[in-house]
C-alpha cells in the first residue's frame, strides 16, 4: 500500500467479512455478556454470538469502544511504519463515541496528520468507504480527493431496518425508552432508518415483522426505480429473511445481478438484536 496514507476503520464496518488484501487497522470494540468480555470478531463471531443471544433471551449484551490509549498506539505504529498520513473511517458519531474518541486520540500524536471521517452509518456503507478508500489510496490518489469521493458514498446510500424487538436499541441508548415501551405493548415491528445526520429514526410503525421486511423492499423499489444502484443485505443471523428479501428483489429488479449479503457483527447485533436485517442500496448513476 502507498506508504504517503494509512488507514483505519473500526469493527462496525463488518470490514472483517470482506476479503481483500488491503492493510486497514480496526479499532475492535469489545463485547460484554455477563462476566465474560470478547474483542469484536477475533474473539466472538456471529454464530456463535447470536446463538447464544437466542439460547438465553435473559442474557443483555453491552458494549464498549477501543480503548483511547490504544487508538493512539495504532497511530503510533503506522507513524513508525512511515505513513505520512492517516484516514480514520468510523460508525456514526451519533451512534457511538468512536469518532470522538479517535479525534481525541489524534490530538495526542505528533508527527502525523490524523483525518478522522464520519460515515454516518454503520456495517455494509461504513465498508464500502473504507474499501473504496483502500483502492484509490493503491491508486496513489491524495487525501482530498479520497474524502470527497468518501462524501459522495456518504451522500449516496440509504439503509432501512426491521427488527424482531426493540429491547436492545432501548437498553443500550439508541432508542428512546417511550419508543420502548410503545413497541413492546402494542407489539409493533418499526421499520428504522438512519437519517443523514447518523441517527437512527422510526419510519413507520408496522405490526408484525413480515409486514416490517415486506415494507423495506417496497421503500428499497420506490426510491430505487431507474437508478442503476448497488443492493446490500446486512442481517443478524436471519438468513431466512434474507433470502426472501434477497428473491424479491431479483424478481422485481432483474437488472440487479447481485444483492450483498453479510452478517451484523456482534458489537452492533448487541444494539439491534437477533434476527435484526436491514436493506439498503448505494446509488451508482
Amino acid at each position: 500500500m502507498n506508504k504517503d496514507i494509512g488507514l483505519v476503520t473500526c469493527s462496525n464496518s463488518c470490514i472483517d467479512y470482506f476479503v481483500h488484501d488491503y492493510d486497514i487497522r480496526v479499532f475492535r470494540s469489545t463485547l460484554y455478556l455477563d462476566d465474560e468480555e470478547y474483542l469484536d470478531y477475533t474473539e466472538i463471531k456471529t454464530d456463535e454470538f447470536y446463538e447464544r443471544l437466542e439460547n438465553n433471551p435473559e442474557l443483555f449484551p453491552r458494549s464498549s469502544y477501543y480503548p483511547l490509549g490504544k487508538m493512539i498506539e495504532t497511530y503510533e505504529n503506522l507513524k513508525k511504519e512511515g505513513y505520512k498520513k492517516i484516514l480514520v473511517v468510523t460508525i456514526s458519531k451519533e451512534m457511538s463515541g468512536i469518532y470522538n474518541a479517535a479525534q481525541l486520540a489524534a490530538a495526542n500524536v505528533e508527527g502525523v496528520e490524523v483525518h478522522v471521517f464520519d460515515s454516518k452509518s454503520v456495517s455494509y456503507p461504513e465498508a464500502k468507504m473504507v474499501l473504496r478508500a483502500a483502492e484509490m489510496i493503491e491508486e496513489g490518489k491524495g487525501l482530498d480527493e479520497i474524502l470527497n469521493e468518501l462524501a459522495h458514498i456518504r451522500t449516496n446510500n440509504k439503509t432501512y431496518f426491521a427488527v424482531k424487538t426493540l429491547d436492545y436499541l432501548v437498553k443500550n441508548g439508541r432508542l428512546s425508552s417511550t419508543s420502548g415501551f410503545i413497541g413492546k405493548h402494542l407489539k409493533i415491528k418499526p421499520l428504522l432508518t438512519i437519517d443523514k445526520y447518523g441517527e437512527i429514526k422510526t419510519v413507520e410503525k408496522i405490526r408484525t415483522f413480515k409486514k416490517a421486511l415486506d415494507k423495506v423492499v417496497f421503500k428499497f423499489l420506490e426510491e430505487t426505480e431507474g437508478r442503476e444502484v448497488e443492493a446490500y443485505i446486512m442481517h443478524a443471523n436471519n438468513y431466512e429473511s434474507r433470502d426472501y428479501i434477497e428473491q424479491k428483489i431479483l424478481k422485481a429488479r432483474p437488472d440487479i445481478k447481485e444483492v450483498i449479503s453479510l452478517p451484523l457483527t456482534p458489537v452492533i447485533g448487541a444494539h439491534s438484536g437477533p434476527k435484526a436485517i436491514g436493506l439498503g442500496y448505494y446509488i451508482k448513476d
